[in-house]
């Protein structure tokens, strides 16, 4: 199991690497990468926040969870902070598995409860301003300034 939280960019070799095995049928990557529009409005770029250890300690709690799901092999999770300009990588994800629908589904449910759960920020920045978003559904703004470390998604 990897998983990290990187100011470097992400080389998506590096991190596919990190899960093959010889067993593995199937090996599914997901990278997500900064777009220039976002609901009509032109990004310049974004900065990524995270509370790190609370962010390591849930990506870890992830891979359990899809440890008890599916027969996965090996799952890398790497999330960049920092300045991203776009299509920068912000994150990847990499998981094993002996075949291809498990390893699809468990992809896609390492993503979408990165996005629920682990503390990470960003702070969109566009022509004509910016602004932090309070989590990675956008369900949660802040209204001033960026969120504080121990402020968790409701």
């Amino acid at each position: 199991m990897t998983c990290k939280i990187t100011r470097e960019p992400i080389k998506i070799e590096e991190v596919y690497q990190k899960v093959v095995r010889r067993e593995a049928g199937a090996v599914t990557t997901f990278v997500g990468t900064v777009r220039e529009l976002t609901h009509g409005k032109k990004t310049l770029y974004l900065e990524y926040e995270a509370y790190e250890s609370m962010a390591l300690k849930k990506m870890r709690q992830i891979v359990g969870e899809m440890k008890e799901k599916w027969p996965v092999l090996e799952v890398a999770i790497v999330h960049r902070v920092g300045r991203l300009d776009i299509t920068d990588i912000a994150i990847a994800i990499a998981v094993s598995s002996p075949h291809r629908p498990d390893a699809y589904e468990a992809n896609r449910y390492a993503l979408e409860r990165v996005k629920e759960m682990v503390p990470i920020w960003k702070k969109e920045h566009w022509e004509d301003g910016e602004k932090w978003i309070g989590n990675q559904q956008g369900t949660k703004e802040y209204e001033k300034g960026k969120p504080e470390e121990g402020d968790l998604f409701e």
